[in-house]
């Protein structure tokens, strides 16, 4: 790795829709993590099994892809009891299917509606608590909110916050981030772009792929 490049994790999505399965499988060499669908929101049981055996082999970070159900239009309306039900039944899913291939589940990343709503301290503090009473080890991607920082510190979470890269714009905006002291700790390419691999290789000219937890035993001095 070239001395001038910064570690960070690179993320993708996967099992959202089984007819571009293999166009998302190949972009699973050039990251460093991946949230794969959980059922509810989008992908179904065949999609999840299918990115769970494709990632057997590639040393990836696993994390659940979770969302709200196409119904809930207003997250605001849902009770705490409500929001947890929904994230615990699509973390005990994915999870199901790693554990059948002796893998482990090791983030969160909300989808949708529900990625969007993050910015709301109310809604992330319950959702924060829902993840929590599954495992109080995941970490929880979500985007660059002071709200939502809040709240993690609040519920005693470990949180990843995220930039996507969508378009040359955004690698330009995302590259003048690597040069300040702020940089996001994780970032989301999504396999759903015609020139995701381009983004992704143009990203790498001044980022190398590392996931979240082992950028953070580095920066806590225990390996080099």
């Amino acid at each position: 790795m070239e001395e001038n490049k910064k570690c960070v994790d690179f993320n993708i999505d996967l099992a959202q829709d089984q007819n571009n399965e293999d166009k998302s499988f190949e972009l699973i060499d050039y990251v460093s993590s991946v949230n794969i669908a959980c059922g509810l929101h989008s992908g179904n049981p065949l999609s999840m099994k299918h990115a769970v055996e494709h990632c057997k082999f590639k040393s990836k970070v696993l994390g659940a892809l979770i969302g709200f159900p196409e119904d809930i239009k207003d997250p605001s309306s849902l009770e705490q009891e409500e929001i947890e039900a929904i994230v615990l039944y699509q973390l005990g899913a994915i999870s199901a299917f790693a554990k059948a291939y002796s893998l482990n589940i090791e983030h969160v990343r909300p989808h949708g509606l529900m990625y969007e709503y993050l910015d709301n301290y109310d809604f992330a503090i319950n959702l924060l608590n829902s993840v929590k009473k599954f495992n109080k080890w995941f970490i929880v991607y979500a985007p660059l909110s002071e709200n939502f920082k809040r709240a993690a510190i609040d519920a005693k979470m470990n949180f990843a916050q995220e930039f996507i890269v969508n378009d040359e714009t955004s690698i330009e905006n995302l590259k003048k981030m690597f040069e300040g002291e702020i940089r996001p700790d994780t970032i989301h390419f999504h396999c759903t772009k015609d020139n995701a691999k381009t983004l992704i290789e143009n990203v790498r000219e001044f980022a190398e792929p590392r996931p979240v937890n082992f950028n953070n035993v580095v920066s806590s001095g225990w390996v080099d």
